[in-house]
């Protein structure tokens, strides 16, 4: 009797490691077909496409081509109603991107109704509602306020209220807008939003403000781009240039070197620096738009 005890139990250890083989062995060819490859990559929400017209563009999963509104020159979305529906929000929760984005340049708005909108260097994305096929980019330049997402713009569009360094309201031509009136001015800002300036005394390509030290930089920092990429499409790439000074590069517009003021504290939507030292004409310090003058060659 122990030695029959002794030979069923080894027959059912035996028995007991043959099954577990095979079950491993199973599980390994249920689990990939036969193959130990890994899981496929997750889906790419952002991707990057080159377009004919406009380079490399943003699009979604599906190659729908995205867009930034100029008006949304703060940090919030102003796109709403009737406006909302010709440009639909767009919306990824932690998005995966294709090569040549980052995801810190990637950011959420709440909107009014709470509910949130993806950004993109601070610019709130959207589609636009007649893109009838992924491919299409029909959106470039509606209104002259709707341009197709660009990883690489040199500068981009405001069209906002002009707030001057006095807090008081301003139109295009400098004039007092009494609120809640309001008067919409385009004027060019860095791809993060930061309005630019240009120094009435300066001549073409010639920076006569900042000393050679820098130690007036922090009032008006020169723009130091050196990199001239893509522009909006109602801009010429040809004006953009850049001058040295003082062993740095400054970014220029129609010859015109460009500076940011250091009150605007880095803000997006800030625009005070047309009225500093106050709004007397002739301004001191111009905002910067399309229909700027060439500077004079002296």
């Amino acid at each position: 009797m122990k030695r029959n005890n002794h030979h069923f139990v080894m027959a059912g250890l035996a028995t007991g490691v043959l099954l577990t083989i095979g079950i491993v062995s199973c599980s390994k060819k249920s689990d990939n077909n036969g193959n130990n490859n890994p899981p496929p990559a997750p889906k790419i929400q952002i991707q990057l496409r080159d377009d004919a017209r406009f380079g490399k563009i943003l699009t979604d999963s599906n190659g729908r081509s995205l867009y930034f509104f100029s008006d949304d020159a703060a940090d919030s979305s102003t796109c709403y109603d009737a406006c909302q529906t010709a440009w639909p929000v767009f919306y990824v929760n932690n998005p995966t991107l294709s090569d040549g984005l980052k995801s810190s340049d990637f950011g959420t708005t709440t909107r009014r109704d709470n509910s949130k909108q993806l950004t993109y260097k601070g610019w709130p994305l959207y589609y636009f509602a007649q893109d009838a096929q992924p491919g299409d980019v029909k959106g470039d330049p509606i209104g002259r306020i709707w341009y197709v997402a660009k990883p690489d713009y040199t500068v981009m569009i405001a069209n906002y209220q002009l707030v001057g360094n006095d807090k008081n309201q301003y139109d295009s031509l400098y004039n007092l807008v009494t609120p809640p009136a309001r008067s919409l001015t385009r004027y060019l800002v860095d791809f993060s939003g930061h309005t630019l300036y240009n120094f009435k005394n300066d001549s073409f390509n010639i920076n006569k403000f900042t000393k050679a030290d820098y130690s007036n930089n922090g009032v008006w920092p020169i723009d130091t781009l050196s990199t001239i990429g893509s522009v909006p499409s109602t801009l010429n790439k040809t004006d953009f240039g850049t001058v040295s000074v003082a062993g740095r590069t400054q970014l220029t517009y129609k010859g015109r070197p460009l500076y940011f003021f250091g009150a605007d504290s880095a803000k997006r939507g800030n625009n005070k620096g047309f009225a500093f030292p106050n709004a007397n004409k002739p301004i001191t310090w111009p905002y910067v738009n399309e229909s700027i003058t060439p500077a004079p060659s002296k």
